[in-house]
């Protein structure tokens, strides 16, 4: 996926994300703890509502990120204002993933912010239809993961199987059946199928 000591040259940002290996992506999935939701919203019918509701209905800790809102309640959590009030409130511990979900023009100074906080976060991934190849570099320059383009809800319910449910080819084949997540009847993990289960 992305590490820093690879070249930080945009050219070759823009070809190393041109694709996500399955298993890069159930690894950030699978590790991820705390997500920033930078750009959320609390109108239901905006995408970044829906992308909060599903995360936290799947077990991430997610604050969502809105200067607007802060302070609100936003589905049970409370609206930080900035990526360092989201820290402060983990307790100085870094956050696991940044999720931008604004354009690609506000990318680059959203990931010079996360490239602020101390420590840094783990993952910066940047929602579908967002890319900022130089920010990119510069995050990966000091050894953060990058995601660009890609949506986490999608990716888990791609990977869980979720997805399928839709009539969407989830471009995952397995005779294992999917395993089940707490509490939810149609809510699956990301485990592996294709690995034995012990």
């Amino acid at each position: 996926m992305s590490s820093p000591a690879m070249n930080p040259d945009p050219q070759d940002v823009a070809a190393r994300h041109a694709r996500y290996a399955d298993s890069a992506i159930r690894a950030i999935l699978d590790s991820t703890k705390t997500i920033a939701l930078v750009g959320a919203s609390a109108n239901p019918a905006r995408p970044s509502w829906i992308v909060l509701k599903y995360l936290l209905d799947r077990g991430y800790a997610v604050t969502p990120v809105n200067p607007g809102l802060a302070g609100q309640d936003l589905l049970g959590r409370k609206v930080a204002a900035t990526l360092a009030e989201v820290q402060e409130s983990l307790g100085g511990a870094p956050i696991d993933m940044v999720e931008i979900f604004r354009n690609s023009a506000a990318a680059g100074p959203l990931v010079d912010e996360a490239l602020a906080l101390d420590p840094l976060p783990r993952v910066i991934w940047m929602q579908l239809g967002v890319r900022d190849d130089e920010a990119a570099a510069r995050a990966e320059a000091r050894g953060v993961t990058v995601v660009m383009n890609r949506c986490p809800k999608i990716e888990y319910g791609r990977l869980s199987g979720e997805i399928g449910w839709t009539g969407v080819n989830s471009r995952i084949l397995s005779a294992r059946k999917p395993v089940l997540a707490k509490g939810g009847v149609q809510k699956l993990t990301i485990a592996d199928r294709r690995t034995p289960r012990s």
